[in-house]
């Protein structure tokens, strides 16, 4: 193994980079969350002080749980966030397809909701296996979308599924987001984020008020840190997959790098609004709105980007 390849993993696009910019980008969120309801908002290493807190608290385990899952669950989901953060940051920022191409990272990107899944289930609670099935009808309704937000780059980069080439091709011909199907495409992907991430209106594995946390209802300590982190590091790896994917990705020169950060802004901003003015929808009404309205437009999508609209 090269040893750059250690750095992108473990430095930079990596853990370090992802999970360090992954707390600050979730400080934000609360801190413009907490504008929209009049609150002040957390001070600036909140986040820190969370993980590191969780990480010192003692693990409590359920009797009935299966522990071994239990415990393994946040990790690989851990361990995948990690390598797709280094796949994409590394097509971004240094053009090199490492691991694999744009259907690996969908693959990947499937085992973080599989994780939350099998460590709900794995619980012995009842309100964690609620929270689990629903992550499970959740996945099914919003993942054929996101297939589809994924095929469109292809098929408007010559049927490519190389990261750096879906990247280089927008450089020299535009961004896809210039093209009707690339802004469909580019919509269908922020609302699929929204679902992935289970943020407002899609929160509803979770849902507080209901299931006390869900699937993540029995963790604590160290795997409810890592829980945690998981999530933050999703504000850095959706988004920048949505700039190479439709916003022409990442250039280094003259005001590449200002540009490059003020178009994950403003995804990171959308987010945030649409999490802050919609309540959360039952979990049939999502099924409702990706299958009979999100499917029909990323199939339109599919057709306008063959015919190269």
């Amino acid at each position: 193994m090269k040893v750059e390849y250690l750095f992108y993993l473990l430095v930079f696009p990596g853990l370090l980079f992802t999970g360090v910019v992954g707390l600050l980008v979730g400080w934000v969120d609360r801190k413009v969350s907490a504008r929209f309801q009049y609150r002040v908002g957390p001070p600036l290493f909140q986040n820190f002080n969370d993980f590191f807190k969780l990480l010192g608290k003692e693990t409590m385990i359920v009797k009935q749980s299966v522990h071994w899952l239990f415990i393994a669950a946040p990790l690989v989901a851990f361990a995948a966030l990690v390598l797709l953060s280094t796949m994409i940051g590394s097509a971004l920022f240094y053009q090199q397809n490492i691991g694999g191409g744009l259907i690996v990272v969908m693959y990947l990107l499937m085992v973080s909701s599989v994780m939350i899944i099998l460590g709900g289930s794995s619980t012995g609670n009842v309100y964690s296996s609620i929270g689990a099935a629903r992550e499970i009808k959740l996945l099914l309704a919003d993942e054929l979308v996101f297939i589809f937000v994924c095929l469109i780059p292809i098929i408007k980069s010559g049927y490519q599924i190389d990261l750096v080439q879906i990247a280089g091709i927008q450089e020299s011909g535009g961004a896809f987001i210039r093209a009707t199907s690339g802004i469909i495409g580019f919509i269908l992907g922020i609302l699929c984020i929204q679902a992935k991430m289970t943020l407002p209106p899609f929160h509803i594995p979770e849902a507080e008020t209901e299931l006390v946390e869900g699937p993540l209802m029995e963790y604590s300590g160290p795997p409810l840190a890592f829980w945690k982190l998981n999530h933050f590091m999703m504000w850095v790896v959706y988004p920048f997959l949505l700039v190479l994917l439709y916003l022409g990705g990442f250039k280094s020169e003259g005001l590449g790098i200002l540009w490059f950060v003020l178009k994950y802004l403003a995804i990171v901003v959308v987010m945030i609004i649409i999490k802050n003015t919609n309540p959360r929808i039952r979990i049939d009404t999502a099924l409702h709105f990706f299958w009979k309205i999100l499917t029909p437009l990323g199939i339109i999508a599919l057709i306008l980007s063959v015919l190269g609209a």
